[in-house]
């Protein structure tokens, strides 16, 4: 009769597991699933551009898409003619995707 009641009881713990599952894939919230390309924009501060590296340093808010706090972090480019438009200091709006495991600043444009 033990027997018979532990094989229940670990019966009931064994379906419980799912449960606890790992959530990261877990459906997208609503909020993130209807973003826009705006909707994900960020905004930081300039603090170095490395033209010859593709690279550029940026003091920034939460990246949303990304869901990482503020930091000061240097990012790949998309396009290497977006160095050509910002110096250090200078206050942007960007979005930055991870593509193929680098950081990549996709899309940029003055803070207004």
């Amino acid at each position: 009769m033990k027997t018979l009641l532990a094989a229940a009881g670990l019966g009931l713990t064994l379906l419980s597991v799912p449960a606890f599952a790992d959530s990261s894939h877990a459906p997208m919230p609503q909020a993130q699933a209807g973003s826009t390309s705006a909707d994900m924009m960020a905004d930081g501060v300039v603090r170095k551009v490395a033209k010859s590296r593709g690279r550029i340093t940026i003091k920034h808010g939460p990246l949303t898409n990304l869901d990482m706090p503020p930091m000061t972090m240097v990012f790949r480019v998309r396009d290497e003619a977006m160095l050509d438009r910002v110096k250090p200091g200078d206050k942007i709006r960007f979005k930055a995707e991870d593509i193929g495991g680098a950081l990549t600043v996709t899309e940029l444009a003055p803070a207004e």
